[in-house]
């Protein structure tokens, strides 16, 4: 098969857009608005950051599946990831299996968020 660099960027932006998706109807759904505020203002932030991450998650997850700014939709969130890793996860160690959960997976979706930006994002036709 011959390599489709539109291919790869589309199957990437999905599956962010997917992962995204599925943290912001976490927050969402099973911590609540509430719940999240509350964890957010346990690390020293203010409650509405919680508020903001929801809201920040679920937009840039509808952005990169409908491929409107997605490239934008995925750096901005970049900020939002390595806080995470700061704030909660990097003191848990490397492997996100940690107790806690490790640093792992943010760094993972910083890079794939960063992929995305510094390529094309699988929507333009391939210029002639």
């Amino acid at each position: 098969m011959t390599p489709n660099p539109k291919l790869a960027s589309l199957s990437l932006r999905l599956a962010l857009g997917l992962m995204y998706l599925a943290h912001g109807a976490t927050k969402l759904f099973v911590f609540t608005p509430a719940g999240t505020a509350k964890f957010f203002s346990s690390l020293g932030l203010p409650g509405f950051i919680g508020y903001f991450a929801i809201v920040a998650e679920l937009a840039a997850s509808a952005m990169l599946l409908s491929g409107f700014k997605s490239r934008w939709a995925a750096i901005a969130l970049v900020p939002l990831l390595a806080g995470t890793i700061v704030l909660v996860h990097g003191a848990n160690g490397w492997m996100f299996t940690n107790p806690g959960g490790g640093w792992e997976y943010p760094a993972f979706m910083i890079a794939a968020s960063l992929s995305l930006f510094f390529m094309d994002d699988g929507k333009r036709p391939a210029s002639a």
